[in-house]
C-alpha cells in the first residue's frame, strides 16, 4: 500500500492517470445514472465505436497532411457527438426504435474509421490506446480538458436535473407538462457522448461500457432515488477506479482492464449480496 501512495508522489504519470480516472468517473456516475433509468445502455456501446471515425479521421489528417493541431481526443469528441445527434434526430425525425438506429451508428462510424486508418501510414499507438485502454497515455493537457468536460456535464445536469428527470421516465407527461422534450433529448444524449469520451481515455472503447453502466446499475439495487442513485454511483466509480489502479500499479495489469473487471466482478458480488 505504501509503495504505491509513495509513487504517486513520485511518478506523475501515475498520478495524472489516477486523476483522470477519479474525473472520468464522476461524470460517468452521473450520465450512467441516466442511461440506466431510460434504459438506453446500449447507445453508449453505439457512441464508443462510431467514435473510431473521428480518431481514424483525425490521425489520417496529422499523419498524411501533417496538419499537427488536430488530436485523436478531439477527433473522439467531435464524432462522438455527430453520433448523438444522429440517433436522437433519426429517432425522433423517423419514430426509429433506438436499438435500429444504434446499429446503423455503429457500423458506420467503425467502417469509416477502418477505412481512414487503412490509408494512414505508420503504427498507429494512439489507436490502440483509445480501443483498449492506456490511462497512463494521459498527459496534464489531457487532464485539463477532461476537467473541462466534466465541469460541463455537472453543470447542465445541476440547472436542468428535473427536467431530464421527466424525459427520462415518461416523455408523454413531459410534453404535456410543456416541456421541449425533443431538444432535451438531444442534450441528454449529447452529455452521455462527451462521458463516453471521458471515460475513453481510462479502459478504451471496448471496456466503456462497463464503466459507464455497472457502477450506475449497482447503485440502482439499493435506491430508486435519480439523485441518491448519482451519488452513490460516482462513489463506486471512483472508487473501482482507485482500486483498480492500485491493483494494476501492483500486478502490473493493463490498468483500464483491471478497472473494468473490477467493476464487473463487483456487480455480480453486488447481485448475491442484494438477494
Amino acid at each position: 500500500m505504501t509503495s504505491f501512495f509513495e509513487a504517486l508522489a513520485t511518478n506523475h504519470l501515475l498520478l495524472w492517470a489516477t486523476l483522470a480516472g477519479l474525473a472520468a468517473s464522476v461524470a460517468g456516475g452521473i450520465m450512467g445514472s441516466y442511461v440506466v433509468v431510460k434504459r438506453i445502455a446500449f447507445i453508449s456501446g453505439s457512441i464508443s465505436h462510431s467514435v473510431l471515425a473521428g480518431i481514424g479521421l483525425f490521425l489520417w489528417l496529422e499523419r498524411t497532411h501533417g496538419i499537427t493541431w488536430v488530436s485523436p481526443l478531439s477527433g473522439a469528441l467531435i464524432a462522438s457527438i455527430l453520433s448523438a445527434l444522429l440517433i436522437g434526430w433519426i429517432h425522433m425525425s423517423y419514430r426509429q426504435r433506438e436499438d435500429s438506429v444504434i446499429a446503423a451508428v455503429w457500423s458506420i462510424g467503425m467502417a469509416v474509421g477502418v477505412l481512414f486508418l487503412s490509408l494512414t501510414p505508420g503504427f498507429t499507438t494512439e489507436l490502440a490506446n483509445f480501443l483498449v485502454g492506456n490511462i497512463l497515455w494521459v498527459s496534464p493537457h489531457d487532464l485539463l480538458v477532461l476537467t473541462i468536460l466534466d465541469v460541463i456535464v455537472i453543470a447542465i445536469v445541476a440547472l436542468l436535473y428535473e427536467r431530464l428527470l421527466a424525459i427520462c421516465f415518461d416523455e408523454e407527461q413531459a410534453r404535456l407538462q410543456g416541456l421541449q422534450v425533443n431538444k432535451l433529448y438531444i442534450l441528454l444524449l449529447t452529455l452521455i457522448a462527451i462521458t463516453v469520451v471521458l471515460l475513453m481515455q481510462v479502459v478504451g472503447v471496448i471496456l466503456v461500457m462497463t464503466m459507464l453502466t455497472i457502477p450506475a446499475t449497482i447503485a440502482n439495487l439499493f435506491t430508486k432515488q435519480l439523485s441518491k442513485m448519482m451519488v452513490l454511483s460516482v462513489f463506486l466509480s471512483c472508487i473501482f477506479s482507485f482500486l483498480g489502479t492500485f491493483l494494476a500499479f501492483h500486478l502490473d495489469l493493463p490498468v483500464g482492464a483491471t478497472i473494468a473487471l473490477l467493476t464487473g466482478a463487483s456487480y455480480v458480488i453486488s447481485l448475491a449480496f442484494r438477494k
